[in-house]
């Protein structure tokens, strides 16, 4: 009766005379269970697809009835048109910022990690530089970014610090707390069986703070990119090796509001490459053993 009472209709009648194997019944759920995952996985993708596109026939319909001039709102189709037109300006201004990001956000990974590993082993070390930590964060990079410019005499170097200062914080913020998050009875658990400080780190506090960087990590890789952004629009840089700010500081000049569209187009879905990979790799990190992604599976 209690299986009867979770199983459905369809699941009941497909099960078989009463004398089949109990194996057979764990692989019909098993497949009832994966068509269910795949329904899921195949919703989340389509519904938002669906939804982009409507708004972009609805955007594109507006411009067309109403006669919209292109300086002041360009439909899809000239966007589009401006992107592949200037592909060439357009894509090595794309490679810097993704480099930039890139670079910005190692950076911020390498330095966050291990001053939050110093931070959990040694609480002098947090005590006296978690305040200066804060102090960046909080303080606008739009502010301090024209007096980085100036005493860093790279422009390359400098727009790379503004934009490690804006994804620093989150990375080292997340680790610090996942590492203190480690259960209690564990630690008493590794300290009475004298597990040394490399074991106790490597097998508690280390998976104990994976959650909580991978989700740091998500968080750092929009700020890397928006921090490379504003730091170019403060500089004000322009010539070949450029990014996409500059374009878009280009664009705004000369009125060329097609043009500043499709270098916006290029950010966003720049942002949402990184946000997607990083979503990919904690669920392939994270998907087998915590709950946090093991309920995407359901």
């Amino acid at each position: 009766m209690a299986w009867a009472s979770i199983t459905e209709p369809a699941d009941l009648a497909a099960a078989g005379p009463a004398g089949a194997a109990p194996g057979a019944h764990e692989d019909r759920l098993r497949a009832h269970q994966e068509r269910q995952r795949r329904s899921a996985a195949m919703l989340r993708l389509v519904v938002p697809v669906v939804i982009v596109a409507l708004l972009l026939l609805l955007w594109e319909w507006l411009v067309r009835a109403h006669r919209i001039p292109h300086y002041i709102l360009p439909a899809p189709s000239l966007i589009l048109r401006t992107l592949f037109e200037h592909w060439d300006s357009l894509s090595s201004a794309l490679w810097f910022t993704v480099r930039l990001t890139l670079l910005a956000l190692a950076a911020a990974i390498v330095g966050g990690v291990l001053l939050a590993i110093a931070f959990a082993l040694f609480k002098w070390v947090e005590i006296g530089l978690f305040p200066i930590a804060v102090i960046l964060q909080v303080t606008p990079i739009i502010a301090i970014a024209p007096l980085i410019l100036i005493y860093v005499p790279n422009t390359t170097a400098a727009l790379l610090l503004c934009a490690w200062i804006v994804a620093f914080f989150p990375i080292l913020s997340n680790t610090v707390i996942g590492l203190k998050s480690a259960d209690r009875n564990l630690r008493d658990l590794f300290w009475l069986y004298r597990a040394s400080p490399w074991q106790t780190f490597r097998y508690l506090l280390a998976p104990s703070a994976l959650p909580y960087f991978m989700a740091g990590l998500k968080i750092a890789g929009g700020l890397s990119l928006i921090g490379a952004v504003v730091a170019e629009f403060t500089a004000g840089t322009a010539g070949k090796e450029t990014g996409l700010a500059s374009r878009i500081l280009e664009s705004s000049f000369r009125t060329e509001i097609p043009m500043m569209f499709a270098a916006l187009l290029l950010v966003s879905l720049l942002g949402i490459v990184i946000f997607v990979l990083f979503a990919a790799l904690s669920r392939l990190v994270l998907g087998h053993w915590h709950e946090s992604e093991m309920q995407h599976e359901r």
